[in-house]
């Protein structure tokens, strides 16, 4: 593989272009306003030419709440009751891999995907462990809302902002609680499709966010206040979107606005935006094959947006689950919200489908060299099952020790599972590393030079990491 260092992309200019960012709506970018992508990309006719980092993209599938790696990929058959749970595992067709009996389509392509079983942080709230994970940084404050850290898919629309044409680099279902872009500004927070203000909170019962078109959603393609990329309830827009440029060319306007905003309009009201959102598209076979549910659609969705030209997707890997099985619709499968076994009995089969289907899916269409898929939360389970509930029911509680983290394609080496934890599942006791070992692996197969500098609020100079080494055996 390519050393980083010949690819390594120049830090930002001035951060003083970035300190305010406008609204991103119709009526600014038609008035002269300072919508947020116009901003973006006047900042990248400033900076000039930059290294074209390599064709790669990331469909990250965040199990929000954190998933439970010994009921999934970590399996511990010869551990207490107390401690081992309710599902066998299975053999894969990679010999020696096994995962839980739950998952059959997806261990019979185990040489598709590899799974590291021995990362860990040291942060056991659930935003501050997302801030951590998905930042490679501590933050100062516990339940934060938002990130004081730029996390990773931020990091990237920064890196890669110059590649920009008409389709944004970021986009996401809703903005993660204790995500976002802190200091880099709301113009590398991803374009999002109906996001749902609840997401960011420490609420956990609100029904899955869409990032397809579904509904009221599926013919109302618009641009939000807030510069994100919304499916607006607004029935008709879409049509006034189509006809737009038709619109201005008509009064004689479109040369008068300013060429950067014009820009901001093309890539957001852009054909290739919209139908990167269209399943219906896709042949009834490829829909069938996904599923017709929030996870199968979601994961259509995002492969038709990186095959679109969009270089991170993130989506929160939401379930509503029954009310006798649970109140939460993501895994934080404490005793008080769900009972846990029975909650991924109706989540498994679900994203086995799914997440089966994107993987053949990718490999069909040459794309696995080239996309990498993620699934994983912000930390892992505890191992010792608990009873809170009235109940009596079990569930695991937060665990950031020890995770386990699915990864397919991107090409990388697959096929392999890395690390291992204790016979309880409790601590990595081989191949221990840091959670920033995924983030340096990611930023490395960006060509990111993660020695590169941002700028606080304050003034002061933050590298992108501080810690941590590409896992050198999924290279």
């Amino acid at each position: 593989m390519t050393q980083l260092a010949d690819h390594r992309c120049p830090g930002p200019r001035d951060r003083r272009t970035w300190l305010k960012v406008g609204g991103l709506s119709l009526g600014a970018l038609a008035t002269g306003a300072n919508p947020t992508l116009a901003r973006l990309l006047a900042a990248e006719q400033e900076a000039g030419r930059r290294p074209v980092s390599k064709d790669f993209s990331v469909i990250l599938f965040w199990a929000n709440g954190g998933p439970s790696h010994l009921d999934l990929f970590d399996l511990k058959p010869q551990a207490p009751a107390e401690y081992r749970g309710e599902f066998l595992p299975i053999r894969t067709n990679v010999p020696g891999v096994e995962i839980t009996e739950m998952l059959p389509k997806l261990a019979r392509m185990a040489d598709k995907f590899a799974i590291v079983r021995s990362l860990h942080h040291e942060r056991a709230e659930h935003s501050g462990g997302t801030n951590r994970f998905l930042t490679g940084y501590p933050s100062k404050a516990a339940n934060l809302n938002n990130s004081e850290y730029p996390e990773v898919g931020s990091i990237v629309a920064k890196q890669l902002e110059t590649q920009a044409r008409d389709i944004p680099l970021f986009m996401a279902n809703t903005k993660f609680y204790g995500g976002g872009p802190a200091y880099l500004g709301p113009a590398y927070a991803p374009y999002m499709p109906s996001p749902n203000p609840r997401s960011s909170t420490g609420d956990n019962q609100y029904d899955p966010i869409p990032i397809y078109r579904s509904g009221e959603l599926a013919d109302s393609l618009s641009i939000s206040s807030e510069g994100v990329l919304a499916l607006s309830r607004r029935r008709g827009l879409l049509k006034s979107l189509d006809s737009l440029p038709r619109i201005l060319d008509q009064h004689g306007t479109l040369p008068t606005i300013d060429g950067l905003q014009r820009r901001a309009i093309e890539m957001l009201a852009s054909s290739r935006t919209r139908e990167a959102f269209d399943l219906s598209l896709e042949d009834e076979h490829t829909q069938q094959r996904y599923g017709h549910t929030h996870f199968g659609k979601s994961l259509l969705t995002c492969r038709r947006l990186v095959e679109s030209g969009v270089r991170f997707v993130q989506c929160q890997a939401e379930y509503r689950l029954r009310p006798e099985t649970g109140v939460t619709s993501n895994f934080d499968d404490h005793s008080v919200n769900s009972h846990i076994f029975n909650a991924y009995r109706e989540k498994l089969p679900s994203f086995d489908q799914s997440v089966s289907a994107l993987i053949e899916d990718l490999h069909v269409r040459g794309l696995s060299d080239r996309v990498l898929f993620l699934f994983c939360g912000e930390f892992g389970r505890t191992p010792k099952i608990a009873y809170q509930d009235k109940s009596g029911r079990p569930g695991r509680d937060h665990w950031p020790r020890a995770m386990s983290v699915f990864l397919s394609g991107g090409g990388l080496k697959m096929g392999q599972v890395i690390g291992a934890t204790n016979r309880r599942g409790e601590e990595p006791i081989e191949r221990i590393m840091d959670s920033n070992c995924l983030l340096a692996t990611i930023y490395d197969r960006f060509c990111i030079d993660t020695t590169a500098s941002y700028l606080t609020n304050a003034g002061r100079p933050i590298p992108i990491l501080t810690t941590g080494q590409p896992i050198a055996e999924l290279l």
